[in-house]
């Protein structure tokens, strides 16, 4: 019996997808029939995914982007619709952590924190939802929040604040989408094993 690729023609775009959940939402993705553009700052590691992905079959392209940068998300997107011509999945991953007591923090990293986990998302949905909208073939989105968007621990406020306010902005957007047919929503992982995670200490004993 044939395994039935129910993503087959299709192509999905993953920020964050050079490690950890991104990657894992990449192979995936291409497990079922996928082509996958994948994103994020450290090419290195994008192009150790793509090679991932080609080795069982697939076929993606890596874009390095940092997504607090608009230019760099347009071009994204310009990438993604020029190698393969059309858009219809997209999982915003990338993220960058920033834990310390607000005694501590400094206002550069505050600021580092909210343009990556919430104006990156900000940037990669409205250029996503333009190709979708511009295709008409509807599409979904989904993003990663946290648990720590409902919750805290100590250290977390800035990355609390960039979770909690994509949560409240992914609702009000998911208002908007609708009549589009494009589905959006947010995930909200509790801890999981990636990198980031271990470089925090969450799975030390």
């Amino acid at each position: 019996m044939s395994q039935i690729l129910r993503l087959q023609g299709r192509v999905a775009l993953v920020t964050g997808g050079g490690s950890g959940i991104g990657r894992a939402a990449a192979l995936a993705f291409s497990r079922d029939g996928a082509n996958v553009v994948v994103a994020g700052r450290r090419e290195t590691e994008l192009q150790e995914t793509v090679m991932m992905i080609c080795e069982r079959g697939g076929d993606a392209l890596a874009v390095p982007t940092d997504v607090s940068d608009s230019a760099q998300v347009r071009h994204l997107i310009a990438a993604t619709l020029a190698q393969y011509g059309r858009l219809d999945a997209a999982f915003n991953n990338a993220g960058v952590e920033g834990f310390a007591p607000v005694s501590d923090m400094t206002e550069a990293e505050f600021d580092r924190v909210i343009a990556t986990n919430l104006k990156g998302v900000w940037l990669s949905v409205k250029y996503q939802l333009e190709a979708m909208t511009a295709a008409g073939r509807g599409g979904a989105i989904v993003n990663t929040s946290s648990w720590l968007a409902h919750g805290a621990s100590i250290g977390s406020a800035a990355y609390s604040a960039s979770k909690g306010g994509l949560d409240a902005m992914i609702r009000a957007i998911a208002l908007e989408t609708g009549a589009q047919n494009i589905r959006i929503n947010n995930v909200n992982p509790g801890i999981i094993d990636t990198p980031m995670a271990r470089r925090l200490g969450a799975n030390e004993e």
